[in-house]
């Protein structure tokens, strides 16, 4: 008998709703696998009509159409002779649940629903799913019509069971069991389980995919057996990016590594492994084997099937490898780029238009969408069609092959430098060179004209002609001409992001970028509706210090010199007027702090949940060697002032690719109120209380801090 079995997992880059799409690539998945000898293939989570539906998972049409694939996949030829583990949402006896359907010519085996569901952060799967709370329990389903016309059965298994085959037994965990403080996997291993299955839908965050990686490796070291993890990839349409990482692991290594961020729709792994390694790991952890002898057994479902062949002594087994990271540069690089091209190519616009003010901020934008370019070259280099078809649509050209990325930047990319009396020649000098560098088609332009007219409006009607501070005027009248501006550019963008192409006569319109980063967004640093109101925003999860790293690393990685003398300059919006031809205004004077200490602010308020007092606490602590208890209490007061007076910017957020933990973007991630007593009295009383008591308790030891 035959003890060396070969499983294939993937990562799939699923749209939500778009079932025909879907059913494509998980039919050519299911080929892929078939192709290299897997006798086993996982899919990612709810892959059939893609994780993020949302809302309508309420709608039966999901249900229906969902079935409707289901009957596709069974009926196939290309699912014989092959167990086939997918994700779809499944309604029994009136409640909805987010299941694994599992079949095999033609006959399904079990439909697995999930137990544990994700609802933190971004996610909401209680709103639309009922986790399944009856452990090692069965009941029978009854199958829609159209799938027993199929499958010859009028009802399937449904619950929490696992697969016994001729040679071994195979057991699902879904996506967040996986991160339960006891997970199925442990409960399924003391069984006998031998090969573990998870499908997830898992998105990227800066510096997380070592925790995913840690997790399957110990779930099998501590416990052995085989692992495997399907993940969806790219962005379903969505402020989420997928980061894919498929893996498969046995006894706590990795045979396979799936990539974090690619353009391939479709992505395979497989590993051929010894079901003989797993048993002898196993024999001698006799902790492990104690726990076994009394554990619950699970439903057995019989597969008259084998994942193994008779002879299969000659056959070569996959080697354990060394997980390869990406730094976080490489990150930011590659996962806003690949979000972008999803974006730009379903959405079925003709590029970007991107107002690049010869920052930091917009210049980082600019370079993802140069990576993406890069990205794109790559990819279509490497042989992949649906790319190269895609970049054909989007240009308008059937011959066209992308080689260069500039020559691609410069097709699909407009950047737009929007001067005004107060803008200075370095920011427009270093707009243009980094232009020149990445190939973009730039246009520059002076906003002061239409600045003019609509204040003109404003002191007809009203007689009245505000004054900046720096003129005599009062910080009302400062701030209201410095929005005016920032609105007309926002004006702007969008204008000519409808009719730049058309006045090149070229077809097509563009996707406006804004370029807030996270800090800025935290602290409402930011005009409402000025340019940082636009389609999408690839840097809005990311912090400035990340950024700063980020344009670091792509003076390197890209050859952009420009780079260095957008990195040294200080930080300006470059809204009030300049001091003898010399910027007045900088952004950390502007906040009344820096971004170092805002992304401190950002991770205790939102990853830690503190509020104004504890907050204070916590800082009395992290920085008790370079602040005294007041200016402790005065930078959170200042801080939280600020964030709750802005706080209602965060509801006209441009959507964001998710890349940090302390977003504030309040549409499903961070739900707060946006009208609050930016006073605080009650907390900063509290604040303040504690101040005078530590002040009087221990005047001697403040001493030596400035």
């Amino acid at each position: 008998m035959g003890r060396k079995v070969t499983v294939a997992t993937c990562a799939l880059n699923q749209w939500a709703l778009d079932f025909e799409g879907n059913l494509q690539r998980i039919l050519k998945s299911i080929e892929i696998a078939k192709n290299r000898g897997a006798r086993y293939r996982l899919g990612p989570e709810l892959e059939i009509c893609g994780y993020g539906c949302w809302d309508h998972y309420y709608e039966s049409d999901t249900l229906l159409h969902s079935f409707q694939v289901l009957a596709a996949l069974l009926e196939s030829a290309v699912t014989q002779d092959i167990i086939c583990d997918v994700g779809m949402p499944v309604m029994h006896r009136n409640v909805r649940y987010n299941c694994r359907v599992i079949f095999l010519n033609r006959k399904i085996l079990l439909i697995r629903p999930k137990m544990a569901l994700a609802n933190e952060g971004n996610y909401r799967e209680l709103r639309w799913f009922t986790p399944w709370s009856r452990s090692r329990h069965t009941e029978e389903y009854l199958l829609p019509r159209m799938i027993q016309d199929l499958t010859k059965q009028e009802t399937a298994l449904f619950g929490d069971a696992v697969l016994a085959t001729w040679d071994t037994c195979i057991g699902s965990e879904i996506c967040e069991e996986l991160w339960t403080p006891h997970s199925p996997h442990i409960d399924m291993g003391l069984d006998g389980v031998e090969i573990i299955t998870n499908a997830s839908g898992s998105h990227h965050v800066l510096r997380k995919a070592s925790t995913r990686v840690d997790l399957v490796t110990v779930a099998t070291s501590k416990n052995g057996g085989i692992y495997l993890l399907a993940n969806q990839k790219g962005c379903d349409g969505d402020r989420l990016y997928y980061d894919g990482c498929a893996m498969i692991a046995m006894n706590g290594s990795v045979f396979a590594q799936g990539s974090q961020f690619s353009l391939d729709d479709v992505e395979v792994l497989t590993a051929t492994l010894d079901l003989e390694d797993v048993r002898s790991y196993r024999a001698e952890i006799s902790s492990r084997n104690l726990a076994a002898s009394k554990a619950s057994p699970y439903p057995r479902v019989k597969v008259d099937f084998a994942l193994s062949c008779d002879e299969d002594l000659l056959a070569p087994v996959s080697e354990p490898i060394e997980w390869k990271y990406h730094s976080p540069e490489e990150e930011i690089s590659l996962g806003p780029a690949c979000w972008l091209w999803d974006f730009l190519r379903r959405s079925q616009q003709a590029g970007f238009l991107l107002p690049l003010s010869g920052g930091v901020d917009s210049a980082a934008t600019a370079c993802l969408v140069y990576s993406m370019c890069c990205q794109v070259c790559k990819s279509v280099r490497s042989g992949n069609q649906e790319v190269l078809a895609d970049v054909r649509t989007i240009v308008n050209q059937i011959s066209y092959t992308p080689q260069d990325p500039r020559d691609l930047c410069g097709r699909i990319l407009t950047t737009c430098y929007m001067a005004s009396k107060n803008s200075s020649q370095e920011t427009c000098t270093r707009a243009r060179e980094l232009a020149q560098q990445i190939g973009s088609h730039h246009i520059s332009l002076n906003i002061d004209p239409a600045v003019k007219a609509v204040m003109g409006i404003f002191s007809l009607v009203t007689g009245k002609s505000p004054l900046f501070a720096a003129h005599g005027g009062s910080s009302r009248e400062n701030l209201a001409l410095q929005n005016v501006q920032a609105r007309i550019r926002m004006v702007l963008a969008y204008l000519f992001a409808q009719l730049s192409l058309w006045s090149r006569g070229v077809r097509g319109g563009l996707l406006v970028l804004g370029s807030a980063n996270v800090d800025e967004s935290l602290l409402g640093y930011l005009t409402k509706y000025d340019c940082s109101s636009a389609d999408i925003n690839p840097i809005g999860g990311i912090s400035k210090t990340d950024l700063r790293a980020f344009v670091q690393f792509c003076i390197e990685r890209f050859q952009l010199p420009a780079l260095q003398s957008i990195l040294s300059a200080p930080a300006t919006a470059e809204l009030e007027p300049l001091a003898d031809g010399q910027v007045s205004q900088t952004d950390e004077e502007d906040m009344g702090m820096t971004y170092a200490e805002l992304s401190v602010y950002g991770k205790l308020r939102k990853v830690a949940k503190m509020g104004p007092y504890s907050m204070f606490c916590k800082l009395l602590g992290m920085w008790r060697h370079i602040c005294t208890p007041r200016q402790v209490a005065d930078k959170v007061k200042r801080f939280f002032s600020k964030y709750s007076m802005n706080r209602h910017k965060m509801t006209t957020l441009t959507p964001a690719y998710h890349a940090e933990n302390y977003s504030p973007e309040d549409n499903r991630f961070d739900l707060r109120p946006f009208l609050y007593n930016t006073g605080w009295p009650w907390q900063f009383q509290c604040i303040e209380n504690q101040v005078l008591q530590l002040e009087r308790a221990a005047p001697q030891s403040l001493d030596g801090v400035d």
